[in-house]
């Protein structure tokens, strides 16, 4: 059972989710605007948000960045939406994940539980000891990592997946194992995977055409290694 709040101004809409959702043994409170949502998750304690983007006070592209500014609970998007851009956008700013709509009440309930196991292992012990791959530093336990000394600025699903690939260097992980591990899911979209890598690939000076620490086995999967010159 979780904590859920709903961010709909349809009522018909929020009236069904929150009916469904009750219906699943979950603890439902709705809002119809941005606002009211910011003042309940500064209230309340939420395991996830379903926050809709056509919202009558402000988009909820922008709520969300809002959110993001007060609180760490997972939030999964409800839009009508499917522009691919939009969608990297979204994930970009702090969304978990996204259905567009219309969804089944069944399809929603799987990616709660996707984001909620997300969650939970993000709060489990982390590794103790720093992690060093060439010039790049990954301590999990103070969830901080450097290139060359100087620290990098990453969001938390960047960090999740840059510091099990460290964990791991020179072994190629397969994609699947990369959604059950970092994601906790056990299917999923490749696009996810890949907006991620090419954001660290920025983020550690790279790209995929020219990799030094992220290379990429076409249809196997991603490894982590030092570049050739930084090896002993």
């Amino acid at each position: 059972m979780a904590s859920v709040l709903v961010v709909e101004d349809d009522q018909f809409v929020r009236s069904a989710l929150i009916r469904q959702l009750t219906e699943a043994s979950h603890t439902v409170r709705s809002v119809g605007t941005a606002l009211e949502a910011l003042r309940e998750v500064a209230h309340f304690r939420f395991d996830v948000v379903i926050l809709d983007l056509g919202l009558p006070d402000l988009d909820g592209s922008e709520a969300l960045k809002m959110l993001r500014g007060i609180t760490d609970v997972p939030v999964i998007i409800a839009t009508a939406r499917d522009d691919e851009a939009e969608i990297v956008r979204l994930l970009h700013a702090g969304a978990d994940d996204y259905l567009v709509k219309p969804f089944s009440v069944d399809h929603l309930s799987a990616r709660m539980a996707a984001v909620l196991r997300r969650s939970r292992a993000a709060g489990a012990p982390p590794p103790s000891r720093a992690l060093r791959v060439g010039g790049l530093t990954v301590d999990p336990l103070r969830r901080q990592a450097e290139l060359d000394g100087t620290p990098l600025d990453l969001t938390r699903r960047e960090f999740d997946l840059l510091a099990f690939l460290a964990g791991r260097p020179g072994v190629v992980v397969p994609r699947k194992e990369l959604l059950a591990e970092v994601w906790q899911q056990s299917y999923g979209d490749d696009q996810t995977i890949d907006v991620h890598l090419s954001w660290l690939r920025r983020k550690l000076g790279e790209t995929a055409a020219r990799p030094r620490y992220l290379h990429t086995l076409r249809g196997v999967g991603v490894k982590l290694e030092p570049p050739v010159e930084t090896r002993p």
